[in-house]
């Protein structure tokens, strides 16, 4: 049987170009030996780009693909992004007094290789500290609008752990330019029809200018169309509306008030009586949007919403709105497609999982590849890992709606006990009398960390009850205690030798990353540390 030597992804965007690219650096292209790629782009299909937040693997999959970070912050219009900040999730604002909590980046600094997590809910730390202050010097660094890295640190290396903000349509285009360079093929085109084989597998694209395009593997980019996977090959779509109960947005992009603004480096997220808002900081604009249940808001609500938050700058700006349904397709691999992106699946703009997704597939098709036409081994594994992941992911973003206090309509239905998975309640049940740990979990269909898991937990005001476990941890309360203190004196020397956000990002369109190989990184240890991963 003759090896494949085609590959064809219909769609551009993020999610075909990021996937071309990175086929392209792992599989080699057909000048390399490799198979062709073939990248089909409607020029009369936009981008939708509504996330412009990724999460830290980003940095190497950038590094995989053989993209130098400063020409990705410059030609994507990206910052610097050190977490997530959540305003108001806990409980509705009252008398003009507000909540908010931070998932940091960062993972928690430990002592003797134990965490200090326990310490901390035993109240080692001291009163009212909140957990992202006692185990990381993160929240300090970000509150303050500080960079996690400095001008001469390593390409996608600094003392902080950090993903990005971008321009989403920068962004595909730079990816767009690599995949090129690489020997990657495009033809921008519209796809009529798809046609298929009689074992109903896909035999060849029609196009409007270009005609019948044949292929041995064929990636469905097309987004919420699912023009291959959906359209043509019949997969269904597993809703989670059930628990995810947010099904639109509306977008707005507006200007800096000013040419030197702070950045902020954390992507800001408030909840409001039907949803939340994100607010992401790029150099020259902010994208704001607003999340919402069609269910529990009107459009026009929600574009009230919206107008009241982004302000007098969103006067004379459009209002984009979007339909959604939250999920995923459990068998993305069938026969000889494969779907990435928006047409496998979508859970919303919370904690930035769409190109997380895009990044996992693409890394996946490259280690699954089925070089001699064994489609189906390869879609068996694929789709095992990719149905858990989502599965996992949907627990953890319901996590998020299901802890709080607050009394509107949205936040009460996503209290229900109906609308929480039984693999989250049965954690949540399980952590009331011990934290989450390693062991909560299994690694290969996690996309989120446990200390993900912990930062949103307690930032949410959940209780676990270690009183009666005290004796296990009184051996190394003392080293927590120093640890905690030790901290606290870090993160004031960091705020003092870290550059502003806004200084470094502008340091580095003006002239890319300074050369400094003796440079010492900040250490959250207090002494000499690689950079962060």
């Amino acid at each position: 049987m003759d090896a494949i030597s085609k590959i064809v992804i219909a769609g551009g965007g993020t999610a075909g170009w990021l996937t071309a690219c990175y086929l392209a650096r792992s599989l080699g292209t057909r000048v390399a030996g490799g198979p062709s790629i073939t990248v089909i782009e409607s020029p009369d299909i936009g981008i939708i780009g509504v996330g412009e937040g990724t999460f830290p693997t980003i940095r190497t999959t950038l590094k995989t693909l053989g993209i130098d970070e400063a020409r990705f912050l410059r030609e994507s219009s990206a910052t610097f992004k050190q977490g997530i900040r959540f305003d108001d999730w806990v409980r509705a604002p009252q008398n003009g007094r507000h909540t908010h909590y931070l998932h940091p980046f960062e993972f928690p600094h430990r002592v003797g290789g134990e965490e200090l997590l326990p310490h901390w809910l035993l109240g080692e730390a001291g009163p009212g500290t909140v957990l992202a202050d006692a185990v990381t010097v993160q929240k300090r660094i970000a509150d303050a609008s500080l960079a996690p890295k400095r001008p001469h640190d390593a390409n996608y290396a600094g003392p902080l752990n950090y993903a990005y903000h971008f321009d989403a349509v920068q962004f595909a285009a730079l990816l767009a330019a690599v995949a090129r360079e690489s020997g990657v093929h495009h033809i921008a085109d519209t796809i009529d029809a798809v046609n298929l084989d009689d074992s109903g597998a896909i035999s060849g694209l029609l196009t409007r200018a270009n005609g019948h395009i044949e292929g041995d593997l064929y990636i469905d980019c097309t987004g919420l169309r699912a023009k291959l996977i959906g359209e043509a090959l019949k997969v269904p779509f597993k809703s989670c509306r059930g628990s995810l109960l947010a099904d639109r947005a509306v977008a707005v992009q507006v200007p800096n008030e000013r040419a030197d603004s702070p950045i902020a480096s954390y992507t800001i997220a408030t909840a409001h009586e039907a949803g939340w808002t994100w607010d992401i900081g790029l150099h020259n604009r902010r994208g704001i949007g607003y999340v919402y249940s069609s269910a529990h808001s009107t459009d026009e609500t929600a574009e009230r919403i919206l107008r009241a938050y982004a302000g007098a700058n969103a006067e004379d700006k459009p209002f984009r709105f979007l339909k959604f349904d939250a999920g995923f397709r459990e068998r993305p691999w069938v026969r000889n497609c494969v779907a990435v992106g928006l047409s496998a699946a979508f859970f919303e703009p919370l904690e930035s999982t769409g190109i997380m997704l895009i990044e996992v597939a693409a890394a996946m098709i490259a280690d699954f590849f089925p070089w001699n036409r064994d489609f189906d081994a390869a879609a068996r594994l694929f789709n095992d890992s990719m149905s858990n992941r989502c599965r996992k992911i949907v627990n953890f973003l319901k996590m998020h709606y299901c802890l709080g206090q607050r009394e509107e309509d949205f936040w009460r239905d996503n209290r229900r006990s109906e609308s929480i998975p039984d693999e989250l309640h049965n954690l949540l049940s399980a952590w009331r009398r011990r934290p989450p740990g390693r062991f909560d979990f299994v690694a290969d269909y996690e996309t989120f960390p446990y200390c993900s898991y912990q930062y949103v937990l307690y930032g949410m005001g959940f209780r676990t009850d270690l009183e009666g476990a005290r004796s296990r941890y009184s051996a190394s309360s003392a080293p927590a205690r120093q640890a905690f203190a030790q901290l606290r004196g870090i993160a004031k020397q960091a705020c003092a030798e870290l550059p502003t956000h806004r200084a470094l990002i502008d340091q580095i369109y003006r002239n890319g990353f300074l050369t400094k190989p003796d440079a010492e990184t900040v250490s959250t240890a207090g002494r000499r540390l690689a950079p962060a991963r």
